[in-house]
């Protein structure tokens, strides 16, 4: 049998009368079929009014855990002993805070920023927002009732051997979460097209203001042959079911930063090398996680910008798979960006083509043995402002 602890949790002086009906009907409530509360007569005629709060756990591995709740009022005293509590095995339906939402075409799920997600000022970081993108996405296909392989496939797809990859993806954040704060992330399938599809989120302040949007386009891949080919129609067909119509855009506008081209970086002026590819980088396809290639893009930012401010949005084109050991170069480079404002003036137009410190910069991942590109990225970055935590 397992051994019992008992803790005087709690011992509160002059309770009024109401409290003890408060707590007598509570008792009452809470006693289930077979333990009602039994009055016993302690000090008859006692004007002391005290409460005792005491709780006997089961400690081991017995499943027992019994509640005793005493309420003393001019020496009568209410005590219930609640019967063993039967544990209920955890499951992840249990476990996590999220569903589907507009008949099934949407995966809404909360997170709370924990103390291991932030950095030194006790806001999310980049990565922290990534991997909940990921995980609200994976939970979503679970949901649905996609394979739970971690690959998101459909009957379809595991009989043709074919799992998803992303190809590009693009976050925009407009105000970090910090420590503490619950945030809660909307996400959907889109139908792309003959060879690709889309995922798109939106996330939520706890006090319901959008905070960031993300969108994501992906393909499919023989998992024999490693090569990407068309989707077929039988797992169109299959996720089909789940995809709003008309589609719903995270991220609206052919003219955004989540679609214009990423040019090659011929000439770079910052680097940062060598990074190489370790084993708790892999995902469940045994190749370096989509997250990790943003972590290894911003190793390459010169100090003065992450000091001073915060990336507002970042872009990535996946261009080949990493794997383990594979060694890596972070290049950048600031885009030359023009904006007009009061300055010199060239052919009627008055332009300025550089800022003190760059905001927008141009990134690649490359094979630090042959120069395959692995990566190219584009991140833009604002002034950081200073945030208050819950805590």
């Amino acid at each position: 049998m397992a051994a019992t602890t008992v803790l005087r949790a709690l011992h509160l002086s002059s309770v009024s009368s109401d409290f003890c009906c408060n707590a007598r009907a509570t008792a009452l409530q809470d006693s289930p079929s077979g333990y009602r509360p039994r009055w016993t007569d302690q000090s008859p005629g006692s004007k002391s009014r005290k409460t005792k709060y005491a709780v006997a756990a089961a400690v081991g591995s017995g499943t027992a855990s019994v509640q005793e709740r005493n309420v003393t009022q001019n020496g009568s005293v209410l005590s219930v002993l609640m019967p063993p509590e039967v544990k209920k095995p955890w499951t992840p339906e249990l476990l996590k805070m999220g569903g589907l939402i507009d008949d099934g075409l949407v995966y809404r799920e909360k997170f709370i920023i924990r103390c291991y997600e932030v950095g030194t000022n006790r806001t999310a970081s980049m990565d922290t927002m990534a991997n909940l993108l990921q995980e609200c996405a994976c939970n979503h296909a679970q949901s649905v009732g996609f394979s739970t392989d971690g690959f998101a496939t459909t009957p379809a797809m595991r009989k043709r051997h074919l799992i998803w990859v992303t190809t590009r993806m693009h976050i925009e954040i407009d105000e970090y979460p910090v420590w503490g704060q619950v945030i809660e992330i909307d996400t959907w399938f889109q139908g792309e097209a003959k060879i690709a599809t889309r995922r798109d989120w939106l996330i939520r302040h706890e006090d319901g203001r959008i905070i960031g949007r993300a969108t994501s386009v992906w393909v499919m891949m023989n998992t024999d042959t490693r090569r990407l080919c068309r989707i077929p129609d039988d797992v169109r067909a299959e996720y089909m079911d789940f995809v709003p119509l008309p589609p719903r855009w995270a991220i609206p506008g052919d003219n955004t930063a989540a679609v214009r081209k990423i040019g090659a970086l011929d000439e770079y002026e910052y680097v940062k090398s060598p990074l190489l590819a370790r084993r708790s980088d892999l995902d469940m396809n045994q190749h370096v996680n989509n997250v990790t290639y943003m972590g290894w893009m911003l190793e390459s930012m010169p100090p003065e910008v992450v000091e001073t401010h915060e990336l507002s949005s970042i872009t990535l084109d996946y261009k080949r798979e990493c794997k383990h050991d594979d060694v890596v170069e972070s290049l950048t480079s600031p885009e030359a960006v023009e904006t007009e404002s009061p300055g010199s003036e060239m052919n009627g137009t008055v332009v300025r083509k550089s800022v003190d410190i760059p905001e927008q910069f141009t990134h690649l991942l490359r094979l630090a043995k042959c120069g395959t590109e692995i990566n190219r990225g584009r991140t833009e970055w604002r002034k950081k402002v200073l945030r208050q935590s819950n805590h």
